[in-house]
């Protein structure tokens, strides 16, 4: 089961990855929007680590809902509202609960994935962070690893395609031949959340070792 420690540090360990990777998502974000996704996304998940230390939510909800309405208050552009939403939707589904289960949290995370495709109006093969978020969602039945395998390739896949949503829609063709940035960045919140199961699970094995 999932409890809030492993939320936490979902979180802690997106924003470190969004320190070392910034500048990649940046420079993907470059040809085709505002070269500025990394900068937007660190500033963020920034103020999300500074706030899960500062006050430690007490359920898994309340660690995305409020992680969700940071994202929105600190990100520029459009990446707040569309990671905001989806965070602060999948802690809305998972509601008061102490614990939940990996269903239940690929459920949640459904339901916030679909309030994002709302919001944005975009759906599979246009060329955005859904690419990599529906995949993600249908494979986190099967494991954390699952998800993080079809996330990256989703992200991937994108590079081909022509934009029809977001700042890179307007380029047209020219958009074609580049790996969507929200893409990538989805991608990198899914890899994120397998490496906070993988350091949960090498902590319990520590703790039932006596270590």
């Amino acid at each position: 089961m999932l409890d809030a420690v492993f939320f936490r540090r979902w979180m802690a360990v997106t924003s470190a990855a969004v320190d070392r990777e910034a500048e990649r998502l940046t420079a993907l974000d470059s040809p085709i929007g505002d070269a500025d996704h990394g900068t937007n996304l660190q500033r963020g998940f920034s103020a999300v680590r500074a706030a899960m230390d500062e006050e430690p939510p007490a359920t898994p909800g309340a660690v995305l809902t409020r992680s969700g309405r940071l994202l929105i208050s600190t990100v520029g552009g459009a990446s707040g509202p569309l990671y905001g939403t989806l965070l602060r939707r999948t802690g809305k589904a998972l509601g008061d609960a102490p614990e939940v289960s990996r269903e239940q949290l690929a459920e949640a995370l459904r339901t916030g994935v679909d309030a994002v495709r709302q919001l944005g109006g975009a759906a599979p093969g246009d060329k955005t962070m859904i690419d990599a978020l529906v995949p993600a969602v249908d494979a986190l039945g099967d494991s954390f690893a699952a998800a993080r395998a079809a996330a990256e390739e989703g992200a991937v896949a994108t590079t081909p395609l022509r934009a029809r949503k977001g700042r890179a829609s307007y380029l047209g063709e020219r958009s074609i031949g580049h790996q969507d940035p929200g893409a990538t960045s989805a991608a990198l919140l899914i890899a994120c959340l397998a490496d906070a199961s993988d350091a949960s699970g090498a902590y319990e094995a520590g703790e039932a070792s006596g270590g």
